[in-house]
């Protein structure tokens, strides 16, 4: 090869050409590089090394997005990660109770295993520090004496700088046996947040309770084991 021509085919490597299709291992060469436009708005640089394929994303704007495990360096005294602003997390608390079941609402447990009918109350009461929406309530019913009985989820709020009077229902979930089917005994139930009848959020420095209100005093006459997890997805702001 002659001076001219490698300086022509150098010219031609540098050049990054951009293409319309996600580049694959098998659609580049050994050594190639292209530039690929993600449906997200990210500019993709892409190279073929030692027979893997390797990325590096830009970014038009503020947004970042990251594909795959992102792991933090743990070998240096200062490696962490740290957020400086805010971030979206999902956080899980424990409702467990032991009762029986009466026909009248009551209000599950944020901490503690007792059940409360009077609200507000500190153990079925949480302040909230950010603003949360509930994702999902898990619910292991016990064996139940009514398998037919509907009950009538809420979830409610207490404003901030309100003593406690101003107890208003952010969302309702009605579990209607007749559309979802007898409870069955010792299966878990899932609510989603789109099985309530509006968005279930509450705002930073608010109280919320959940309730559960039976249509029917026989449905556990025994004191029995309701085990019941909620799932929220928190704007956590720094």
């Amino acid at each position: 090869m002659d001076r001219a021509t490698r300086f022509i085919a150098n010219r031609k490597q540098d050049k990054i050409r951009v293409v319309r299709e996600q580049p694959s291992v098998q659609s580049m060469r050994e050594g190639e590089e292209v530039l690929y436009f993600r449906n997200r708005g990210t500019l993709t640089r892409y190279r073929k090394e030692r027979g893997k394929l390797w990325t590096s994303d830009m970014h038009g704007s503020q947004n970042k997005h990251e594909k795959g495990k992102l792991t933090v360096d743990n070998l240096q005294v200062n490696s962490r990660l740290e957020y400086k602003s805010s971030f979206v997390d999902y956080r899980m608390f424990c409702h467990n109770f032991t009762d029986d079941l009466p026909a009248t609402k009551i209000y599950i447990p944020w901490q503690g295993t007792a059940e409360q009918i009077a609200s507000p109350e500190p153990r079925t009461s949480f302040l909230t520090p950010f603003d949360m929406t509930c994702h999902k309530i898990l619910i292991k019913i016990p064996e139940m004496d009514s398998a037919s009985t509907d009950i009538v989820f809420t979830i409610e709020k207490i404003a901030d700088n309100d003593s406690g009077q101003g107890i208003s229902t952010v969302a309702t979930f009605d579990y209607d046996t007749t559309v979802q089917g007898n409870w069955q005994d010792d299966a878990v139930v899932t609510i989603n947040m789109s099985d309530w009848n509006a968005v279930p959020k509450v705002s930073a420095n608010e109280i919320v309770q959940i309730g559960l209100n039976p249509d029917n005093s026989n449905i556990i006459q025994d004191e029995s084991h309701f085990i019941i997890t909620s799932v929220w997805k928190t704007i956590v702001t720094i």
